[in-house]
């Protein structure tokens, strides 16, 4: 497989399902070799069994972001399986969501931290693999080797949604984090952009009576959306309808690729005209 991204290696959380599933594949048929991590082995067992099969390479480091030890320990596995981290998609997450006097202070920590905390973390471990290594080359008298980290933010960032006060303000965290980390590591040749989605089509965007459930602790939380909004998307969409994650992966890749690498601190918006 060849590409725009041959030589590149891509680690994304969240990649057993949904946009992060589709990036991998995407990035992937670019050329990328490509880390999948997921709480769940199983799914991303399976995508990088597909990648496999179309001939790319894709290795597998299952685990829970929210683990404080585990972004050190993904970093470290992605080096090890393929010598080099180039691309970080901070893509995994999940909602809980509650009207702001019905919701509890574990809802609240548990958003934040999934979403804000965690991406964090992981930008943190990348130092020694991104940072580091572009200081290396520079000591050597090289340009720095092109690397960027993309993180997930929403249309709930970025406007505000009722009865999702903790996601909101996580996702608008995102996109102050993006703009810090691009004014830091800007002179490493370290690039870091953002995506924030509207509608796309995920477990995340479902009818909440088709029952989709993840846990968090011990706790099992509902996820989805009243069938009500659902209903309200051709209305609210320029674009009639929802995104499909390969369409949401594009956003990513192209922040990726070689034509956007004089891009960054951006937060790109997929969604379909969505909040315009």
């Amino acid at each position: 497989m060849s590409g725009m991204l041959d030589g590149q290696v891509a680690v994304i959380t969240g990649s057993g399902r949904g946009i992060g599933a589709s990036a991998a594949k995407l990035m992937a048929a670019e050329g990328a070799r490509v880390v999948l991590s997921d709480i769940d082995p199983e799914p991303a067992e399976a995508v990088a069994s597909e990648i496999r099969s179309a001939g790319g390479e894709a290795a597998v480091h299952a685990g829970d972001v929210t683990d404080t030890a585990f972004p050190e320990a993904l970093m470290k596995a992605a080096a090890d399986a393929f010598g080099k981290i180039t691309i970080v998609v901070n893509n995994a997450g999940y909602t809980w969501d509650g009207v702001i006097h019905k919701m509890t202070d574990e809802q609240w920590h548990a958003i934040i931290d999934c979403h804000v905390g965690a991406p964090f973390r992981i930008a943190r471990a990348t130092v020694p693999y991104m940072r580091d290594a572009a200081k290396a080359e520079m000591g050597s008298g090289e340009r720095p080797e092109p690397r960027c980290i993309i993180n997930v933010s929403s249309t709930s960032g970025l406007h505000g949604n009722a009865g999702q006060i903790n996601y909101a303000t996580a996702k608008m965290g995102v996109v102050g984090m993006t703009k810090t980390i691009a004014k830091e590591w800007g002179q490493f040749n370290i690039r870091c952009n953002a995506v924030a989605y509207g509608s796309i089509e995920t477990r995340l965007t479902a009818a909440k009576q088709e029952g989709e459930m993840t846990k968090v602790g011990d706790r099992e939380v509902s996820m989805g959306v009243p069938q009500h909004m659902i209903d309200m998307l051709p209305m609210v969409v320029p674009l009639g309808r929802a995104g499909t994650p390969e369409e949401a992966a594009g956003g990513i890749v192209m922040l990726a690729s070689p034509y956007a690498s004089y891009i960054t601190g951006h937060t790109l918006e997929v969604t379909g005209g969505m909040g315009i």
